[in-house]
């Protein structure tokens, strides 16, 4: 079941809102939350039921830890340490069954000319962020940051739909406050005008602005085998487009959606276009990915503690990391070591004490994401080629009505051509990537969210936008992070 779908908006969230509530107002407080829980694994197993019973043994599995790991089990008597290594192996293990061994089999395939044959398995919904989300429980249980050993209020963390497929990836100590205060239990009109408020843009991101980008990012990278100059450029703009308002847009539906059950989730993108560095990039795209890539993994690396050699192998060995959680591929692997490598340099550069004018180190810090974006992109590296090719070496083509009045671009071998023709475009491809610039300087949907107030003109605003959307459900694509 899709957010961008009829019936999760006009059928599953109205009525998991109205029978949550109505449990509430009948001081139905675990009959409430047992509902939400049902509700979310109904909504996780609409895809395919047979992604329920890994689910479900994870969090029985990472509930027995996390508990032992706070000595709630007093029968436990195994070194905490060893435990919480146990622990990440086994969620560790799980993920890369279903998602790393196909890769493995091909590189050994590879290497070592063998034929063993690929065991093709389905990669189950939102297995990555349901395993991070847990391995953060088991480390803030270790860490003794834990209190809560409920196993419904554990699953409701787990499972809460909003955020259940492609996050925020939550930590329990955000989430679990918020689902025990009493404030929370009742309706509150304004989380639920806000809430829709949210809602609404974010489906519009999805079905109105992201997937026609995707148009044209899909033709470019997948099906066009040759590609010029400006294709090349659209091309890569198209999907550097697509894939923050498709997951932003996630996000925001995510964030609304939860806020109708007076739940607060993490803001995870503010702006990230519109950074002047690559690091404040990171501090403005997936944020809770990002928190979880620092906390997890880079500090207990060492972080920056240990010398200038060790903290730039951290963060690659951090971002490295990264590109392996979104896939299986070495694109994503050099997707990865990019950022690392851009993030070294950015901190020599500090360190030097350098400086730039702000439009150009938004020119650069832009131009090194679009470009990075096309290995995350390609499915082959034959295809990222293709397209920085085109970006780099390809032909200069115009439509001719335009040569013909600028011949002396002939002198600079730019030739006349249909406009586009590869990427099935025209102008209006030019008209979004135009429009598309305008949107990431504007205020972002969490910036309007503070200013949100219930009047007629964000009323008539969010109206007109969701009718924009729903219009356009008929042609409702899977989200891009359902992939990771």
């Amino acid at each position: 079941m899709l957010f961008n779908s009829y019936e999760f908006i006009f059928l599953f969230l109205p009525f998991s809102f109205f029978i949550y509530f109505y449990l509430l107002e009948k001081r139905l407080i675990t009959g409430a939350k047992g509902f939400l829980v049902f509700a979310s694994l109904f909504f996780y197993s609409w895809w395919n039921i047979s992604y329920l019973p890994i689910i479900l043994s994870s969090m029985l599995f990472n509930y027995v830890i996390g508990n032992s790991l706070n000595e709630n089990f007093k029968k436990v008597r195994v070194h905490k340490k060893s435990l919480l290594t146990f622990g990440i192996i086994a969620n560790l293990t799980l993920l890369g069954y279903f998602k790393y061994t196909d890769f493995l089999l091909e590189n050994f395939n590879l290497v070592f000319d063998g034929s063993v044959p690929l065991l093709h398995l389905a990669l189950p919904l939102a297995i990555s962020f349901f395993t991070f989300q847990q391995i953060a429980y088991l480390v803030d249980s270790f860490r003794g940051e834990t209190a809560e050993y409920d196993f419904l209020n554990y699953s409701l963390f787990v499972t809460f739909f909003p955020q259940l497929i492609a996050g925020p990836i939550v930590h329990h100590a955000e989430m679990m406050p918020q689902f025990a205060s009493k404030w929370n239990l009742v309706k509150n009109y304004k989380n639920i005008a806000t809430g829709l408020f949210i809602f609404s843009i974010g489906l519009f991101k999805k079905v109105v602005i992201a997937d026609t980008f995707a148009q044209w990012a899909t033709v470019g990278f997948d099906q066009a085998e040759y590609l010029n100059l400006i294709e090349a450029w659209a091309t890569s703009l198209s999907y550097t487009f697509q894939l923050y308002f498709d997951f932003s847009g996630y996000t925001d539906m995510a964030i609304g959606a939860a806020l109708l059950f007076n739940i607060k989730l993490p803001i995870n993108f503010n702006s990230p276009y519109k950074a002047l560095d690559i690091q404040d990039f990171w501090r403005r795209w997936h944020i809770t990915l990002s928190r979880f890539l620092r906390d997890y993994i880079y500090i207990p690396l060492g972080g920056n503690r240990k010398g200038s050699f060790r903290t730039y192998n951290n963060i690659l060995a951090t971002f490295v990391l990264g590109g392996i959680w979104h896939g299986a591929g070495w694109t994503f692997v050099f997707w990865g070591f990019l950022h690392g490598m851009a993030l070294i340099v950015h901190r020599f550069w500090k360190a030097l004490g350098f400086t730039m004018p702000k439009v150009l180190a938004w020119f650069i810090t832009f131009n090194f994401i679009n470009i990075a974006w096309v290995f995350f992109r390609a499915k082959e590296w034959e295809d990222a080629v293709k397209v920085l090719n085109g970006m780099f070496l390809g032909d200069i083509i115009i439509p001719d009505k335009y040569l013909s009045k600028l011949e002396f671009l002939q002198d600079y071998d730019v030739e006349s051509g249909q406009f586009l023709f590869h990427l099935g475009g025209h102008s209006t491809t030019l008209i979004w990537l135009f429009v598309g610039f305008i949107l990431i300087f504007m205020k972002n949907s969490m910036e309007l969210k503070k200013c949100f107030k219930a009047t007629t003109g964000y009323c008539l605003f969010a109206i007109i936008v969701a009718f924009s959307a729903i219009l356009n459900l008929s042609k409702a694509s899977e989200f891009l992070y359902f992939n990771f």
